[in-house]
């Protein structure tokens, strides 16, 4: 059973939603990253997603955008993101790591390659947002020969088919896109999403997160009540943007963060 697995049926016992964060790798210095995934654990974080840079990242917003751009400036890729789950796993081998990202950098390294690697540095699942699960066979193989859970992405458009391709082809949980547009857009509409989930509920028994448009623990405390998941990006790589001349302040700032979206969540878990 994966870590994704494990940290959801622990929650569910808990009748907690899981918080998860995504930053992206070596933004906005390679150095920062680990330091921060770790902060944002002990704040409250389930579940870290952790964004490969790429020169085109074309499902997300400016912010993420900007965001690796940095990184990318860095010099940061794939490989230098496994280091740092490396690292990460040398303080921490419970919480559970996703990689979120395109798939050109995973066709260059090579899917079994990049599978292994994956797994040895303590990776535990893998969302290409560009790949759709009809195009997906041959890497979703090379993922679950390694225990890698692929993670596919949902939307308000999606259909009938593709929510049961989606749940055919899934492990770990589903992401749920509340939105129509890119990463960082606004107008979440709570009741759109509750339908559409209980739509996805009748074909998936996955755990269903929820990203996109969660901008403050308000939103976040909102979307607790109808999903597993809340996903929180845009939000916390906003923040990391507003503190590129002063780093060192990162971890609080984001730490301090993470936990007023934790209590928010906690508190609607607790009254579902």
């Amino acid at each position: 059973m994966s870590r994704i697995t494990n940290r959801f049926e622990h929650l569910k016992k808990q009748h907690r939603t899981a918080l998860v964060t995504f930053i992206t790798a070596g933004d906005p210095a390679p150095w920062v990253t680990v330091p921060l995934m770790h902060a944002m654990v002990q704040a409250g974080a389930d579940i870290l997603e952790l964004g490969v840079p790429f020169s085109d990242p074309m499902a997300e917003g400016p912010v993420i955008q900007r965001a690796s751009e940095r990184a990318v400036a860095n010099g940061v890729s794939l490989r230098q993101v496994l280091d740092m789950v490396t690292q990460f796993r040398k303080k921490d081998k419970d919480t559970p790591v996703i990689l979120m990202g395109y798939l050109n950098p995973v066709e260059v390294m090579g899917y079994s390659v990049f599978a292994e690697l994956a797994v040895s540095s303590g990776v535990d699942g893998v969302l290409t947002v560009d790949l759709p699960p009809e195009e997906a066979s041959d890497l979703i193989d090379v993922l679950r020969k390694q225990a890698l859970d692929p993670i596919f992405l949902l939307a308000p458009t999606s259909t009938t088919d593709r929510i049961q391709r989606v749940a055919a082809a899934a492990s770990g949980f589903i992401y749920y896109v509340s939105l129509r547009g890119v990463t960082g857009a606004s107008h979440l509409d709570i009741n759109e999403v509750a339908d559409k989930l209980k739509e996805i509920r009748q074909y998936s028994p996955l755990p269903l997160g929820v990203g996109f448009g969660i901008k403050d623990p308000q939103t976040a405390a909102q979307m607790a009540s109808v999903a597993d998941a809340v996903v929180v990006g845009s939000a916390i790589v906003d923040r990391m943007a507003k503190l590129l001349t002063e780093p060192e302040r990162i971890n609080t700032e984001i730490g301090n963060f993470v936990a007023s979206l934790r209590a928010a969540i906690d508190h609607t878990g607790n009254t579902k």
